[in-house]
């Protein structure tokens, strides 16, 4: 099975159906590799650079199809994606190109719903059905690689949890800030999961105004 190809871009630019595709030489041979969005975020400015593509070589209806990823965990966590019924490739990449590798591993082991459902095409069952068929495998694969996850989001009942971020949602706050809160809140106060997630959402707004 292939881990990965590397040789020089050749071409990056979306088809017509509208997916990023790169052409990669490797040894006089071209390569059509779809990627996510956040793979031209690591290119440089060279006109035709060198590059190390992992790829994971997919078959649909006796088609084979090549997807690449610029590291190996990022196409490790694509296939374990794919392992999810319902999820194909294009959800699986929208899901990485949304939530990027760690803050989707983290959704997933924490049962994250509504931060799954940020990703066009994923509804609340299929957010649902991600975190219960995922969230062990993940929590083990995360360990060996070293990924941590929000301790606060573990400790947080899901109801308390949903509650605190669509009140601060409602406030203007991002998925990333209130993440950095509930973080901070967590070293810096006394609150535990029986505290009322009133008391959470207080101290959480009281620590975004600080840093506004």
């Amino acid at each position: 099975m292939l881990q990965f190809l590397k040789g020089q871009m050749l071409s990056l630019g979306k088809n017509a159906q509208n997916r990023l595709m790169l052409v990669l030489e490797v040894q006089q041979t071209g390569y059509e590799i779809q990627v996510p969005a956040r793979f031209s975020a690591g290119l440089n400015s060279e006109s035709a650079p060198m590059l190390q593509v992992f790829v994971s070589l997919q078959v649909r209806e006796e088609q084979p199809y090549l997807y690449g990823f610029t590291t190996l965990a990022e196409r490790d966590l694509f296939n374990q994606l794919l392992s999810v019924s319902g999820i194909g490739a294009q959800l699986a990449l929208a899901l990485i190109d949304t939530l990027g590798l760690e803050g989707l591993v983290q959704a997933v082991v924490t049962g994250n719903i509504n931060q799954l459902c940020q990703t066009p095409g994923v509804g609340k069952k299929t957010a649902e059905r991600l975190a219960l068929e995922l969230k062990s495998k993940l929590s083990q694969w995360r360990q060996s690689l070293g990924l941590t996850v929000n301790t606060t989001e573990l400790q947080l009942g899901a109801n308390q949890r949903e509650d605190l971020e669509l009140t601060l949602l409602a406030l203007g706050y991002t998925d990333q800030e209130i993440h950095q809160a509930l973080g901070a809140i967590r070293q810096e106060t006394a609150l535990t999961p029986t505290t009322p997630v009133e008391e959470w959402i207080r101290q959480a707004i009281l620590w975004l105004s600080q840093r506004s």
